[in-house]
């Protein structure tokens, strides 16, 4: 690991353990928790899993397998969507974060779990190093999971949607290092949308729904409530 790699990190631990505080929360019951994924949210799962230890009571739903096994592996009770129809709160990570705490998210993959289950949290709490923070968002090219059925067609309908409103950028299907298609824990793939600077993510957001072999997006608008950004002067809170 670099050094910018290990002060990142260093930062994204941080930015974790400043999130704990917001599980201070009095519900009279076991704390219901979303958790993230990527290795920013790993480092809040971690440190769940020592509180847990010591006896603090939760039960989470994990946005991926990857973390359902950290998860399982610490000892915290996990449960699904099925069985809490709404949470208290979810902490995740992001790809990029700007003022007004809107996110693109889904660099890992896990973009559709991440955004159902902040959508059935009563808050969002977004973790992460300042690296993430952004002007404008869409320098990190933006996640769009779609079917697999008629991938060109909707390859090329995404295509259209973004002509009209002035974006445009390369549309690569995501694959793993052996060059295979990259597979989401729901069996569907993601195109990554290199379109840099997207000035109205909101009229983005709307006109991709609309296409029909879109699954979901990476773009998380009105989701998050707080924000800890850690970076060489500590940790920033932001809120929304």
């Amino acid at each position: 690991m670099g050094m910018n790699n290990i002060v990142s990190d260093v930062h994204k631990l941080e930015a974790a353990k400043s999130a704990m505080q917001e599980l201070d929360i009095s519900t009279g019951a076991p704390l219901r928790i979303g958790l993230g994924t990527g290795s920013t949210a790993k480092h809040f799962v971690d440190l769940l899993g020592a509180r847990v230890a010591e006896g603090f009571e939760c039960i989470c739903v994990p946005t991926s397998e990857q973390t359902a096994e950290q998860a399982g592996s610490l000892r915290i009770p996990l449960s699904d969507l099925d069985h809490l129809d709404q949470l208290d709160i979810t902490i995740d990570g992001t790809d990029e974060i700007t003022a007004d705490l809107s996110l693109i998210k889904g660099g890992g993959g896990a973009l559709l779990r991440e955004k159902i289950v902040a959508a059935a949290s009563k808050k969002m709490i977004v973790i992460a190093d300042d690296s993430k923070s952004v002007e404008t968002l869409g320098a990190f090219p933006l996640p769009i999971e779609v079917n697999k059925f008629g991938l060109m067609a909707t390859k090329n309908a995404i295509a259209k949607v973004a002509g009209a409103l002035k974006l445009s950028g390369d549309l690569l299907l995501r694959k793993k290092a052996d060059e295979t298609p990259f597979i989401t824990d729901e069996g569907h793939l993601i195109l990554d949308a290199c379109f840099g600077r997207i000035s109205n993510p909101k009229e983005l957001s709307n006109e991709l729904l609309q296409v029909p072999g879109v699954v979901q997006h990476g773009l998380f608008l009105n989701l998050c409530q707080n924000a800890y950004i850690a970076g060489a002067n500590g940790v920033i809170k932001l809120s929304r």
